[in-house]
């Protein structure tokens, strides 16, 4: 394998980790939020029930995007490197 394939499969690699711990940042400064605002009970029951349908349609589309592109790309390049 070439050098300039690997360090490009590593930098890419390094892409799809950034946006993975990008999304779980945006999740840890919405309980940071919450913190802040104070918490009871009935708070958090109604954010479970927002973060079960919320997370659904905002947190996989993003990683399911990211995923996909890397392994897309990877494909791409390794096709290009064995022909």
């Amino acid at each position: 394998m070439s050098i300039g394939l690997l360090i490009f499969l590593i930098i890419l690699f390094i892409v799809a980790l950034g946006g993975t711990f990008f999304a779980f940042k945006q999740e840890e400064n919405k309980m940071k939020k919450y913190e802040e605002e104070g918490d009871t009970f009935e708070d958090q029951l109604r954010r479970s029930h927002e973060y079960e349908t919320s997370s659904l349609k905002t947190n996989i589309p993003i990683q399911l995007a990211i995923y996909g592109i890397t392994i897309v790309v990877s494909l791409i390049v390794f096709a290009i490197y064995v022909f």
